[in-house]
This record gives C-alpha cells, sequence and structure tokens, in this order.
C-alpha cells in the first residue's frame, strides 16, 4: 500500500510540474503575447557579427525593473519578420555589457535570420523591432578609426566617416571609463557627437547627466552603425586620454 501512495504522489507532483512548466514556456512569441498587454518597439535592440568567431552579438538596453528577458529567433530570415509566430524562444544565458547597463546574448549561427528581445516592465510585455542577422551576407565591420578633438577640456568632440559600409540608419555611441561603466550612451543621425552635448542626440539612454571626464584619465569610446532593419554596420571602438 505504501508503494502505491508514493506512486501516486509522485505522479501528482510530476503533473503539478509539468502544467507550471508548460504555462512558463512559451516557446513560441505569439503564444507568449496571447490573452497579454504588449508593446512593438519597446525594446531598444541591434545585433553585430563578432570580429573574431562571427558570433552573432545581440545588445539591448534593459529598462529599470524589466524582467523576464527572452530571446526568440527565426529558423531562417526568409519569413514573415512580422508573424510572431514564426519565432520560437532560445534559451541563452544574456551577459552583462557595459558593466550590465546594456545585456548582450552570445550565439554561434550558420544560416542568418530575424531575432527579438522581450522583457516585461509595468504589467507589459515589451518588444523590440525585429533584428534581421548579415553576418554572412553584411558581417560587422571593426575599426578604431575615429577622429578625436579635445580643444574643449573634458567634452571631446568625435567624428567618424559616415556611413562607411553603406545601408546606416542611425549611430549609436558610448562613451565609458577605464572600468566599463556607461557614463554616455546617445543616438544621433550625425556623424559626430560631442560628450556631453546633446543637441544633434535623438535617442538618450544615459539616466543622469554625466559629469565632464577627468583630466588625464583613460576612457573608451565606442560607436555601432546601425542599419534600419537593426543589423550593426560598423563598430568603432577607441581608447582615449582625456585633456
Amino acid at each position: 500500500m505504501d508503494y502505491i501512495n508514493k506512486i501516486v504522489y509522485a505522479l501528482i507532483i510530476l503533473n503539478i510540474f509539468s502544467c507550471s512548466s508548460n504555462d512558463d514556456e512559451s516557446p513560441n512569441l505569439a503564444s507568449y503575447l496571447e490573452g497579454d498587454i504588449f508593446e512593438v518597439g519597446a525594446v531598444i535592440a541591434c545585433a553585430a557579427s563578432d570580429n573574431e568567431t562571427k558570433d552573432i552579438l545581440t545588445f539591448y538596453y534593459p529598462e529599470e525593473g524589466a524582467t523576464n528577458i527572452r530571446y526568440y529567433e527565426t529558423v531562417h530570415a526568409q519569413v514573415d519578420n512580422s508573424d510572431f509566430s514564426n519565432y520560437t524562444q532560445i534559451l541563452l544565458q544574456s551577459t552583462p555589457f557595459f558593466n550590465g547597463y546594456l545585456g548582450k546574448f552570445t550565439q554561434a549561427a550558420s544560416t542568418e535570420k530575424w531575432i527579438i528581445v522581450t522583457f516585461e516592465l509595468d504589467g507589459e510585455i515589451k518588444i523590440s523591432n525585429p533584428i534581421r542577422t548579415k553576418q554572412i551576407s553584411k558581417p560587422t565591420v571593426w575599426s578604431d578609426d575615429v577622429e578625436i578633438n579635445q580643444d574643449e577640456s573634458g567634452m571631446p568632440n568625435f567624428t567618424w566617416v559616415d556611413d562607411p559600409v553603406g545601408d546606416n540608419a542611425i549611430y549609436f555611441q558610448v562613451i565609458s571609463d577605464d572600468q566599463n561603466n556607461l557614463l554616455s550612451g546617445t543616438y544621433t543621425y550625425q556623424n559626430y557627437f560631442q560628450y556631453y552635448d546633446t543637441s544633434n542626440v535623438v535617442l538618450n539612454i544615459t539616466t543622469e547627466t554625466p559629469q565632464p571626464l577627468v583630466l588625464n584619465n583613460t576612457y573608451n569610446f565606442t560607436l555601432m552603425d546601425v542599419s534600419e532593419d537593426n543589423w550593426v554596420n560598423f563598430v568603432i571602438n577607441k581608447t582615449f586620454t582625456s585633456l
């Protein structure tokens, strides 16, 4: 009798675990969104190909309070990118980027596809615009070629070649310190940015106005040249000393 009771108990526990697991898993994006309030274009995200491994690097901005961050992708790029039933959840570990100010997913991929990043915030599911990976047809070009004018102390002006590989829609620039902490994160349409002058900034993810750079300290400038379909065409990484 004890043996039978143990079997029944085990089946009950297994059934409870299976039900809760199925409710939480939602591998299909359309199924995950069903019955919930969601907002498309509410997650800032883009993707690039790694300079050495050629892996796909998907970057996203997790707003404060964001939970249940998920990564979805299609089987290949020849699908309707607006049909959420084409996106399947892939269980990837998110890693900190700029010490957690941004997040990053890394995945090896032999085919090009569409990617979507989601998270939950304020009772809604926030969804990124679809990202078209181009690690085969147009791999990301990596460079350190940027002109830095430091005539105004503590507020360097960065200028780079406009649309160097074609298909540019917007530029994302980050200034970080020597500990990789993000000081400034901004978007511009023009191929220049002065720290911290936001007169030509069209989108700003910097939560507080940063202090002027400290004389003789080391900083990093990162630029992402992003296409309309959120692929990073071109990346600049440059370390400099504040004058």
